[in-house]
């Protein structure tokens, strides 16, 4: 249990950058963008053909993010230039995506399992440390001592930079114009800013955050396949919602606090919900769909009840009222 917990937040680490590139598109932008279960291929696609061709693995997974970007750009200038519908431009480049990810891997499953990845770099570097002993002796009483801490570290410092790095950008001048955009494009529009340009550079960043993602997960898990972007953008939105439902997002840096422990959860509710009996690995996308209507429905009966409450508490008064006037 203890290892499927742990294993459960490393991953969560990593898929926790893809929820917050889907973060910018759907709550920044307000963008209902299908690009993802795409680009995410195509980060991993990229990441993987480079590193069986002897590239570094740290340049091969910032040349994925590159290549997220362009995809991302690429459904923004659809939308923004060619005038179409937000869902169907993202419909479309993830459509297109699948045969250009085919085309860089070549076939349908490129395996890492025997290429030196990030992955493999960090647990090296990280074992000449000695941290994992100092680490295992401080917790060695709860009974459990994990085989390395190298990933679990090394990827919450990566997440964390990264929402930091964005929690500033959205404070920018251009951040700020980006919000707005989601919030009133027609306002935006009216102070001659260039919406559509917004549009794609948001577009086109979120991508390069999900591909990013795609690449340290093909490198995590051992292989790329066409097949692994499926389902991606509910995975995102899951992360997104159970994040918000659990931790709030009152404020810029909480929301993207909250994406990252909305991942987190949202794995180990996963791997828990796998060791019950009757379900299969099969399942995955079936859980999936499950928590995230369960994650949408349990917040709005909530609000509901509140505002319920807070009728009859207001009608009470106005009774109290009436009753000593």
């Amino acid at each position: 249990m203890s290892t499927a917990i742990f294993s459960a937040i490393e991953a969560g680490f990593i898929y926790a950058i893809m929820a917050l590139g889907v973060y910018l598109s759907f709550r920044i932008l307000d963008f209902p963008d299908l690009t993802v279960d795409g680009s995410f291929v195509t980060g991993a696609a990229v990441a993987a053909v480079l590193i069986v061709n002897g590239t570094n693995p740290f340049l091969a997974s910032a040349v994925a993010l590159l290549v997220g970007f362009a995809a991302g750009s690429v459904t923004g200038i659809l939308h923004a230039k060619g005038k179409i519908n937000p869902l169907l431009s993202g419909i479309l480049m993830m459509i297109a995506l699948y045969s250009i990810n085919l085309r860089i891997m070549g076939r349908s499953n490129v395996p890492l399992l025997q290429q030196d990845t990030v992955m493999t770099a960090m647990m090296e570097a990280w074992q000449k440390t000695g941290l994992d002993e100092a680490i295992n002796s401080v917790i060695s009483f709860s009974g459990f001592v994990p085989r390395t801490w190298a990933i679990f570290v090394t990827m919450a410092f990566v997440v964390i930079v990264i929402k930091l790095l964005l929690d500033q950008l959205l404070k920018t001048e251009i951040g700020l114009a980006l919000r707005a955009t989601g919030d009133n494009k027609q306002m935006v529009s009216s102070f001659s800013a260039n919406t559509d340009w917004l549009t794609i550079f948001g577009l086109g960043l979120s991508n390069a955050l999900v591909a990013f993602s795609g690449a340290l997960v093909a490198q995590y898990g051992g292989f790329s396949d066409v097949g692994m972007g499926i389902g991606m953008i509910v995975i995102g939105l899951a992360s997104v919602i159970i994040g918000e439902a659990l931790f709030g997002a009152r404020t810029i840096a909480r929301a993207t606090l909250a994406v990252i422990g909305g991942a987190i959860v949202y794995r180990i509710i996963l791997a828990l919900a796998l060791r019950v009996q009757f379900l299969e690995t099969g399942d995955v996308k079936l859980i999936t769909a499950v928590i995230v209507m369960i994650a949408l429905i349990i917040p709005n009966m909530i609000a509901a009840q509140k505002e319920k409450r807070r009728k009859k508490r207001k009608a009470q008064e106005r009774g109290e009222h009436v009753a000593s006037a």
